[in-house]
Protein backbone atom coordinates (compact mmCIF):
# COMPACT_ATOMS: atom_id res chain seq x y z
CA UNK A 1 0.00 0.00 0.00
CA UNK A 2 1.37 2.89 -1.40
CA UNK A 3 0.66 7.02 -0.39
CA UNK A 4 0.76 9.04 -2.95
CA UNK A 5 2.07 12.60 -2.42
CA UNK A 6 5.51 12.37 -1.63
CA UNK A 7 5.79 9.16 -2.07
CA UNK A 8 4.95 8.07 -5.46
CA UNK A 9 5.09 11.92 -6.71
CA UNK A 10 5.85 14.58 -6.33
CA UNK A 11 3.61 16.95 -6.05
CA UNK A 12 4.99 19.44 -3.51
CA UNK A 13 5.53 22.20 -6.28
CA UNK A 14 1.66 22.29 -7.76
CA UNK A 15 0.45 22.40 -4.60
CA UNK A 16 2.98 25.06 -3.31
CA UNK A 17 1.69 27.24 -6.25
CA UNK A 18 -1.80 26.28 -6.06
CA UNK A 19 -2.22 27.54 -2.27
CA UNK A 20 0.61 30.73 -2.98
CA UNK A 21 -2.45 31.67 -6.15
CA UNK A 22 -5.23 31.49 -3.01
CA UNK A 23 -2.93 33.21 -0.37
CA UNK A 24 -2.09 35.81 -3.20
CA UNK A 25 -5.87 36.47 -3.90
CA UNK A 26 -6.72 36.91 -0.31
CA UNK A 27 -3.67 39.72 0.15
CA UNK A 28 -1.71 36.95 2.78
CA UNK A 29 1.67 36.27 2.58
CA UNK A 30 2.92 33.96 0.38
CA UNK A 31 5.86 30.83 1.48
CA UNK A 32 8.62 29.38 0.30
CA UNK A 33 8.15 25.86 -1.48
CA UNK A 34 10.28 24.27 1.59
CA UNK A 35 7.49 25.53 3.79
CA UNK A 36 4.68 23.25 2.43
CA UNK A 37 7.11 19.67 3.14
CA UNK A 38 5.25 20.41 6.73
CA UNK A 39 2.10 21.92 5.54
CA UNK A 40 0.85 18.97 3.22
CA UNK A 41 0.00 15.24 4.25
CA UNK A 42 -2.69 15.71 6.30
CA UNK A 43 -5.60 16.71 3.62
CA UNK A 44 -6.55 19.55 2.19
CA UNK A 45 -8.47 21.84 4.83
CA UNK A 46 -5.33 21.42 6.90
CA UNK A 47 -2.93 22.27 4.57
CA UNK A 48 -5.28 25.47 3.89
CA UNK A 49 -5.43 26.18 7.90
CA UNK A 50 -1.18 25.79 8.05
CA UNK A 51 -0.70 28.26 5.04
CA UNK A 52 -2.89 30.64 6.24
CA UNK A 53 -2.27 33.07 8.80
CA UNK A 54 -2.68 32.58 12.38
CA UNK A 55 -5.19 34.99 12.74
CA UNK A 56 -7.25 33.46 10.32
CA UNK A 57 -7.10 30.20 11.07
CA UNK A 58 -9.79 30.21 13.48
CA UNK A 59 -12.38 32.02 11.31
CA UNK A 60 -14.47 29.50 9.48
CA UNK A 61 -15.77 31.87 6.68
CA UNK A 62 -12.37 32.38 5.92
CA UNK A 63 -11.05 28.53 6.04
CA UNK A 64 -13.93 28.12 4.11
CA UNK A 65 -13.16 30.72 1.17
CA UNK A 66 -10.03 30.18 0.65
CA UNK A 67 -10.51 25.74 0.28
CA UNK A 68 -13.21 26.19 -2.23
CA UNK A 69 -10.84 28.08 -3.92
CA UNK A 70 -7.46 26.10 -3.10
CA UNK A 71 -9.23 23.21 -5.03
CA UNK A 72 -10.48 25.58 -8.10
CA UNK A 73 -6.69 26.58 -8.58
CA UNK A 74 -5.24 22.85 -7.33
CA UNK A 75 -7.77 21.07 -10.56
CA UNK A 76 -6.06 23.52 -13.03
CA UNK A 77 -2.63 22.68 -11.90
CA UNK A 78 -2.73 19.32 -10.51
CA UNK A 79 -0.64 17.66 -13.06
CA UNK A 80 1.39 20.65 -14.58
CA UNK A 81 4.88 20.25 -12.65
CA UNK A 82 3.60 16.89 -10.83
CA UNK A 83 5.84 13.39 -11.78
CA UNK A 84 6.38 10.24 -10.41
CA UNK A 85 9.70 10.23 -8.74
CA UNK A 86 13.11 8.76 -10.24
CA UNK A 87 12.92 5.08 -9.54
CA UNK A 88 9.27 4.74 -9.51
CA UNK A 89 8.41 3.68 -13.03
CA UNK A 90 10.79 0.87 -12.44
CA UNK A 91 9.81 -0.35 -8.92
CA UNK A 92 6.24 -0.48 -10.29
CA UNK A 93 7.23 -2.45 -12.98
CA UNK A 94 9.25 -5.05 -11.10
CA UNK A 95 6.83 -5.14 -8.21
CA UNK A 96 3.84 -5.84 -11.58
CA UNK A 97 6.46 -8.73 -12.97
CA UNK A 98 6.69 -10.25 -9.42
CA UNK A 99 2.68 -10.21 -9.11
CA UNK A 100 2.58 -8.05 -6.46
CA UNK A 101 -0.60 -6.48 -5.52
CA UNK A 102 -0.79 -3.03 -5.15
CA UNK A 103 -2.88 -0.12 -3.44
CA UNK A 104 -2.97 3.49 -2.86
CA UNK A 105 -4.48 5.45 0.10
CA UNK A 106 -4.16 9.31 0.17
CA UNK A 107 -5.59 11.84 2.07
CA UNK A 108 -5.56 14.40 -1.15
CA UNK A 109 -9.63 14.84 -1.84
CA UNK A 110 -11.44 11.16 -3.78
CA UNK A 111 -11.77 12.44 -7.11
CA UNK A 112 -8.34 14.31 -7.35
CA UNK A 113 -6.34 11.20 -6.08
CA UNK A 114 -8.42 9.22 -9.12
CA UNK A 115 -7.63 11.57 -11.37
CA UNK A 116 -3.77 12.08 -10.61
CA UNK A 117 -3.19 8.41 -10.69
CA UNK A 118 -5.43 7.54 -13.91
CA UNK A 119 -3.36 10.76 -15.77
CA UNK A 120 0.48 10.16 -14.30
CA UNK A 121 0.48 6.14 -13.52
CA UNK A 122 -1.76 5.09 -16.14
CA UNK A 123 0.67 1.89 -17.07
CA UNK A 124 0.20 0.40 -13.34
CA UNK A 125 -2.80 -1.46 -11.88
CA UNK A 126 -3.68 -0.70 -8.24
CA UNK A 127 -6.50 -3.00 -6.89
CA UNK A 128 -7.98 -0.29 -4.78
CA UNK A 129 -6.93 3.31 -4.93
CA UNK A 130 -8.98 5.64 -2.48
CA UNK A 131 -8.51 9.43 -1.36
CA UNK A 132 -10.61 11.66 1.25
CA UNK A 133 -14.14 10.73 1.09
CA UNK A 134 -17.18 12.08 2.45
CA UNK A 135 -18.08 10.35 5.95
CA UNK A 136 -14.76 8.30 6.32
CA UNK A 137 -11.94 9.71 8.51
CA UNK A 138 -8.50 10.41 7.11
CA UNK A 139 -5.45 9.16 7.62
CA UNK A 140 -3.78 8.53 10.43
CA UNK A 141 -6.90 6.84 11.41
CA UNK A 142 -6.63 3.76 10.12
CA UNK A 143 -10.02 2.77 9.26
CA UNK A 144 -9.76 3.09 5.37
CA UNK A 145 -6.36 1.29 5.16
CA UNK A 146 -8.58 -1.69 6.45
CA UNK A 147 -10.87 -1.11 4.31
CA UNK A 148 -8.71 -1.69 1.21
CA UNK A 149 -7.67 -4.64 2.86
CA UNK A 150 -10.74 -6.08 3.45
CA UNK A 151 -11.67 -5.42 -0.35
CA UNK A 152 -8.49 -6.92 -1.57
CA UNK A 153 -8.91 -9.98 0.24
CA UNK A 154 -5.31 -9.92 2.27
CA UNK A 155 -4.81 -9.55 5.67
CA UNK A 156 -2.99 -5.92 7.38
CA UNK A 157 -0.32 -8.18 8.27
CA UNK A 158 0.63 -9.26 5.05
CA UNK A 159 1.31 -5.56 3.62
CA UNK A 160 4.24 -2.98 3.67
CA UNK A 161 2.95 0.76 4.00
CA UNK A 162 5.17 2.82 2.07
CA UNK A 163 4.38 6.45 3.16
CA UNK A 164 6.82 9.47 4.03
CA UNK A 165 5.26 11.35 6.89
CA UNK A 166 4.39 10.70 10.19
CA UNK A 167 0.59 10.40 9.23
CA UNK A 168 1.59 7.39 7.23
CA UNK A 169 3.59 5.86 9.57
CA UNK A 170 1.26 6.00 12.12
CA UNK A 171 -1.77 5.06 10.10
CA UNK A 172 0.31 1.82 9.08
CA UNK A 173 1.37 1.14 12.70
CA UNK A 174 -2.69 1.61 14.12
CA UNK A 175 -4.01 -0.84 11.04
CA UNK A 176 -1.43 -3.73 11.85
CA UNK A 177 0.86 -2.69 8.55
CA UNK A 178 4.50 -2.76 8.37
CA UNK A 179 5.30 1.31 8.17
CA UNK A 180 8.21 2.00 5.53
CA UNK A 181 9.16 5.15 5.68
CA UNK A 182 10.08 7.27 2.22
CA UNK A 183 13.38 8.81 2.43
CA UNK A 184 12.93 10.62 -1.01
CA UNK A 185 9.76 12.30 0.27
CA UNK A 186 8.92 15.26 2.19
CA UNK A 187 9.96 14.85 5.70
CA UNK A 188 13.03 13.60 7.46
CA UNK A 189 14.17 9.91 9.39
CA UNK A 190 13.60 11.83 12.70
CA UNK A 191 10.14 12.11 12.32
CA UNK A 192 9.45 8.60 10.48
CA UNK A 193 11.32 6.90 13.02
CA UNK A 194 9.91 7.90 16.10
CA UNK A 195 6.61 7.89 14.61
CA UNK A 196 6.54 4.23 14.09
CA UNK A 197 8.71 3.12 11.06
CA UNK A 198 9.98 -0.25 10.85
CA UNK A 199 12.29 0.74 8.09
CA UNK A 200 13.57 3.79 6.00
CA UNK A 201 14.22 3.70 1.98
CA UNK A 202 16.47 5.80 0.79
CA UNK A 203 15.02 5.03 -3.33
CA UNK A 204 12.27 3.48 -4.52
CA UNK A 205 14.09 -0.10 -5.38
CA UNK A 206 15.29 -0.34 -1.99
CA UNK A 207 11.40 -1.59 -1.45
CA UNK A 208 12.14 -4.79 -2.98
CA UNK A 209 14.74 -5.89 -0.50
CA UNK A 210 12.02 -6.10 1.87
CA UNK A 211 9.97 -8.20 0.14
CA UNK A 212 9.32 -11.63 1.67
CA UNK A 213 11.76 -10.19 4.88
CA UNK A 214 10.30 -12.03 7.96
CA UNK A 215 7.76 -9.16 10.44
Amino acid sequence: MFDLDGTLLDTLEDLADSMNAVLLAAGFPLHELEAYKTFVGDGMVNLVRRAIPGCARNDGVIVARCLARMREEYGRRQKVKTRPYEGIPELLDELTTRRIRMAILSNKPDAATRSIVSNLLPRWRFDVVFGERAGMPRKPDPSTAREIAEVMGIPCEEFLYVGDTDTDMITATRACMYPVGALWGFRKAEELLSSGARALIEKPQDLLSLLGEER
